[in-house]
């Protein structure tokens, strides 16, 4: 028997109560890889997909988890950009096997990058998923440049406030849906205009935008499409299919399935040694908590992330 450790097994989908802790085998690197000792791993809504059973090419058994910041415990013959002992942060096989919610993760060296010095494993963890998300919505596929108003729905959360600090950081003119408790938090980050979309019909209220970020799951895009300018484009992060009509108005959409990317993370870190980027860890939770940690991200009521610590 190898080496043991405690991570989340999930045998069944359904509910948080399926996700347990227990002791298993940890994992070995194979050529080319790396083993990560987690001092961190973020939460996503998609992990909870996944937990559920909606992503179709998730089987059981399986340890959830892609968002992890830790610690190089091994690397294997092959592996030239990390040593044992260096800090590292990343999206680790998404979007199949992730492991991340575990003391020990392996993954290829290209899904990692350096650990900025400046966040703690809990920062960095929170970022990989979200923060690669509103890099290659905005930079990667809207291409946001100076001057362009752009329009992110779902402001607020994980993904949103840092979407809304990387749009600024092009010179975007940046609009925000959120609820009133959330203004604050969102104008700390940089949005210029804040509409709360429970109580204000944002079609009617927002004009002449070039580039539309969906970050809600459910209809709110397709009924704030007309907000586009001929020209525009939506770039969405929860709908597979396009709003229909958008082509007869002119306007083109994209859905987007982030990836892991090292490269796209160093960028972020220039950002955030620059003091550009920052993330808001909204609650720090044991491994143990983790069927909380789920419940609290299924609520849609979280600002910012929720990262577990092994």
């Amino acid at each position: 028997m190898g080496v043991r450790m405690r991570a989340v097994s999930q045998l069944v989908f359904g509910g948080p109560e399926e996700l347990l802790v227990a002791e298993v085998e940890r994992p070995e690197p194979v050529a080319t890889e790396v083993l990560v000792q987690v001092k961190a791993a973020g939460v996503n809504p998609v992990d909870a997909k996944f937990r559920a059973g909606v992503v179709p090419w998730a089987t059981l058994p399986f340890t959830p988890g892609w968002d992890v910041s830790g610690v190089v415990e091994a690397v294997t013959p092959g592996v030239t950009r990390f040593a044992p002992g260096d800090e590292v942060y990343g999206l680790v096989h998404f979007p199949w096997r992730g492991g991340g919610y575990a003391e020990y993760v392996t993954a290829p060296p290209r899904h990692l990058a350096h650990k900025p010095a400046a966040l703690t494993h809990a920062e960095a963890a929170a970022l990989p998923m979200a923060a690669l998300t509103a890099w290659q919505g905005l930079v990667d596929t809207a291409r946001v440049s100076s001057g362009q108003r752009v329009l992110i729905l779902g402001a607020a959360g994980g993904t949103g406030h840092l979407a809304v600090q990387v749009a600024k950081t092009l010179g975007a003119y940046v609009i925000g849906t959120a609820r009133k408790e959330k203004h604050a938090f969102v104008r700390g980050f940089g949005a210029d205009e804040i509409v709360d979309y429970t109580t204000t019909d944002v079609a009617e209220t927002v004009r002449d935008v070039d580039v539309l970020f969906d970050l809600v799951a459910g209809d709110d895009a397709a009924a704030v499409v007309e907000v586009l300018r001929p020209g525009g484009i939506l770039v969405s992060a929860t709908r597979a299919a396009a709003v229909p009509g958008l082509a007869e108005r002119g306007v083109r959409f994209t859905s987007l399935g982030v990836e892991p990317d090292y490269a796209s993370l160093e960028m972020l870190n220039g950002l955030i040694e620059q003091k550009w980027l920052r993330v808001h860890v909204e609650r720090r939770l044991p491994l143990t908590e983790v069927a909380e940690a789920h419940r609290l991200i299924e609520s849609g009521r979280v600002k910012g992330k929720i990262v577990l610590v092994p």
